[in-house]
């Protein structure tokens, strides 16, 4: 095991990795749950959804453990299903069978484009200070996560600034029953809850807790403050232990059901009728397109925000992705393992499965090589039977070492010259808007964005990869799609 994860080689030990690939679970199990709620709006089974989740999170992360050898986890992206459920099916009309045909397809486009090296050749293409703002803004990314499951903020709205309810537009006067998504714009004002809900104070004390855990460097200090944040929430009665199921059998149910989802891809309803109306073939190939680019960039983001500071991909491992050919380097069979996995998910059944952000966790907490993703798989795979185990791990238990790991990858933030506003503005558009927009795709695309615009006001626009200027046109193209959808 040493020798295949070459853990002295990545200085760590089994003992680290398995801290921290029990870490990257529990920062990442709450998919296990929220996933099937989204997607089965759409009429899927919910718990063929569930296991789905699990089954498309254990392959794509064993995967990526086994072959790149990287500390990544994944599992079904958050915003790529609430696109599939919403978006694709809910305003486009599409069921979920053809928006699964979709998702495959994605998944096969971003195989192909990595395969064809356009992936590295769009890492090579990104400005170096935009780099190291990718790294500070998915530090700002995962901390605003943690705040918001740790429920310290609190957004306020009247009626006039909410644009639309269940995706249809608001009528004030109307009473709405069943309430799934409330559309506000930027009328909402956020601020810091009062501390009546006993649950942020909890998850007050839990922050301070891991950060004197990690200032007093204990081991495991993130994963410990997980379990002592979840302790106060049993003992202050926000997870009941008399609700949870233990005898919850629902995994005869979920095999059962995911025969529905199982290849429903391929069916009659899935691929079978995507293609077989020519006039909505524009509206297809435009949905795929909003897919594979949003999970493409999703994917790089973090990759390149969280590898490059912690040497996961060294330095000779960026000469060998550059250099090398075939998979000769682990971003290039990392960048391979997230395609993949895309793929298989959909064949199970659910929405786009990409790596997750919350790896982050993990790294924070020592994780080094593929070990980590190995666990962390393990973990997915049990969660199917002991569901209602993982079930008490509330939020807030979770949110502290978020905020604790974001703080650590802001410290990329120092490599750019703030003072010169050519370098500083396409930095802070890249790194702002990738936290407070939600998505790492989106703040790489305000990053590129603005490059070229100072750019192009500075009589520079020949230094602008050529890459980069058909990124930033395609990212414009996406944004057009979305407002026209």
């Amino acid at each position: 095991m040493k020798e295949f994860f070459e853990l002295e080689k990545h200085k760590t030990t089994v003992a680290t990795e398995t801290l921290a690939g029990i870490t990257t679970f529990f920062a990442m199990s709450y998919i296990i749950f929220v996933n099937p709620a989204i997607l089965s709006l759409t009429g899927m089974p919910s718990q063929a959804v569930f296991l789905a989740t699990i089954l498309a999170s254990f392959a794509g992360t064993l995967f990526m453990g086994l072959f790149a050898n990287v500390p990544y986890a994944l599992a079904p992206g958050m915003g790529l299903n609430a696109f599939f459920t919403f978006t694709v099916c809910f305003s486009l009309g599409f069921v979920w069978q053809e928006a699964l045909a979709m998702v495959f397809i994605c998944g096969i486009i971003n195989v192909i484009i990595t395969v064809t090296k356009i992936r590295k050749m769009i890492i090579k293409a990104i400005p170096t200070s935009i780099q190291h703002a990718l790294g500070g803004g998915i530090g700002v990314f995962i901390a605003y996560i943690g705040m918001k499951n740790a429920n310290l903020l609190t957004f306020l709205a009247d009626s006039k600034a909410i644009k639309a309810v269940n995706n249809a537009p608001f009528d004030p006067s109307a009473t709405v029953k069943g309430i799934q998504t409330v559309n506000i714009n930027g009328g909402i004002v956020p601020s810091l809850v009062n501390f009546t809900e006993i649950s942020s104070l909890v998850a007050l004390a839990g922050l301070i807790i891991t950060t004197i855990l990690v200032l007093r460097q204990v081991k495991g200090a993130i994963l410990l403050g997980i379990f002592l944040t979840t302790l106060l929430s049993i003992f202050t009665g926000i997870v009941d232990l008399s609700a949870v199921n233990w005898a919850d059998n629902s995994l005869s149910s979920s095999i059962h059901q995911l025969g529905t989802t199982f290849l429903a891809a391929f069916g009659s309803k899935g691929m079978g009728a995507l293609f077989s109306d020519a006039h909505r073939l524009p509206l297809v190939l435009l949905t795929i397109f909003a897919f594979s680019l949003s999970d493409t960039f999703d994917t790089l983001g973090t990759f390149i925000g969280t590898g490059r500071k912690t040497g996961i991909f060294s330095a000779q491992d960026e000469r060998d992705m550059e250099e090398g050919t075939g998979f000769s380097s682990k971003m290039d069979k990392a960048l391979f393992a997230d395609s993949v996995g895309t793929s298989v998910g959909a064949i199970f059944g659910t929405s786009n499965t990409t790596t997750f952000v919350e790896s982050a966790a993990g790294i924070g907490a020592g994780g080094r090589t593929g070990l980590t993703a190995v666990v962390t798989a393990l973990l997915f795979l049990l969660s199917a039977i002991l569901a209602p185990v993982v079930s008490i791990v509330p939020g807030i238990a979770t949110a502290p070492s978020l905020i604790i790991v974001g703080v650590m990858m802001m410290s990329s933030f120092k490599e750019i010259d703030w003072t010169d506003l050519s370098e500083a503005i396409p930095c802070f558009f890249a790194s702002i808007f990738m936290g407070l927009c939600y998505s790492i795709s989106y703040g790489i695309a305000a990053g590129f964005f603005f490059y070229c615009l100072v750019k192009v006001i500075e009589g520079k626009a020949k230094e602008v990869h050529p890459i980069v200027w058909l990124t930033t046109f395609l990212f414009l193209i996406n944004f057009v799609i979305l407002a026209i959808l």
